[in-house]
């Protein structure tokens, strides 16, 4: 009778559980992880480990140590339930560089060969005069990154950064160059030093954003308006050392990309399909925990991409394939 009733209560705690998985993605809105609270994962990137997906981003939730900078770690099986798995990054200035140091825009890139997790990250001072990338690393997707170093890579100013892993799995760096404008480098094989410029594209853009796609690549930036949201354009080449098309509008340029800024294109190669999603953050500087999240499937392909107005949209990891949602 004992073994009936735990049957019943796990069978119950399973439909439970069930119940509770979200099936839909809200851009704009908050995001709950699986213990109900907002994903804390600004200025972010993405990684695929065999089935799992991680998110790192940055972690401003309100009370945290203002001498620490702390990355946040979150896994998904589907890319719309996450799972926190903790701060893997808490870290006190590492550098030297003074009062209201800088931590941003965290990307970590698994290499295959070392077994090694390594972040890479901008580093800064207050005035982001320093702009470096800092690096970290890590035996666990969700263990803690040890730092390990900063430079300037190429010897050139680096703020803002992106991540890029091609189809047949180089990984890459996007960065920033103030004076210059934005340049995508080529890793070295144990993913801890740069083996390679590729290309500078001299538009002068952040939040760097790259996807392969049938053929063509396309990259995605953001002007240089501070936490303002602007119009986010994107280029094509059909390598990534270019020669790259001119940069046109991802969405009417009045709604400012809807309020986003891009951070990085996560492409989902399914059974049926294969869906590029923006994934940009909707800034609030005066309540950066609040900060929300716009993920949208974009319209691409023949050297076109549109990034469609937000609304709820539903994703099958499986099949690749995807589609809007009434709001419940």
């Amino acid at each position: 009778m004992k073994n009936q009733f735990l049957a019943v209560l796990l069978s119950a705690f399973c439909l439970l559980s069930q119940a509770q998985q979200r099936q839909v993605i809200k851009p704009g809105e908050v995001w709950p992880d699986a213990d109900g609270k907002h994903i804390q994962a600004h200025g972010g990137g993405i990684i695929k480990v065999k089935n799992t997906y991680y998110w790192y981003g940055e972690e401003r939730t309100r009370g945290l140590d203002t001498n620490k900078r702390y990355v946040s770690c979150y896994s998904s099986k589907d890319l719309t339930n996450w799972k926190f798995r903790g701060d893997v990054v808490q870290m006190e200035d590492p550098d030297n560089l003074g009062p209201k140091w800088i931590l941003e825009r965290p990307k970590v890139f698994y290499n295959e060969k070392t077994k090694k997790y390594v972040m890479y990250f901008h580093l800064d001072n207050r005035t982001y005069k320093v702009a470096k990338v800092g690096i970290a690393v890590s035996d666990k997707a969700d263990g803690q990154f040890k730092y390990v170093k900063s430079f300037r890579p190429l010897d050139h100013e680096s703020r803002d950064i992106g991540q890029f892993i091609d189809d047949d799995g180089t990984a890459y760096l996007v960065f920033e160059d103030r004076p210059f404008g934005f340049r995508i480098a080529k890793l070295a094989d144990d993913y801890m030093s740069i083996e390679k410029e590729m290309c500078l594209i001299p538009a002068h853009m952040e939040g760097g954003a790259i996807v392969h796609y049938k053929g063509l690549y396309y990259a995605i930036g953001s002007g240089l308006t501070g936490w303002r949201a602007n119009p986010n354009k994107f280029a094509t080449a059909t390598s990534l050392s270019g020669p790259w098309s001119a940069f046109r509008d991802i969405a009417p340029p009045e709604t400012n990309t809807y309020g986003a800024q891009s951070t990085m294109i996560i492409k989902v190669v399914g059974k049926k399909s294969t869906t590029a999603i923006f994934m940009g953050d909707i800034w609030r500087p005066a309540a950066q925990w609040d900060s929300r999240y716009l993920w949208m499937p974009l319209e691409i392909g023949d050297g076109n991409l549109k990034l469609p107005e937000p609304k709820p949209w539903q994703l099958n990891i499986k099949t690749g394939e995807w589609n809007y949602i009434s709001a419940d």
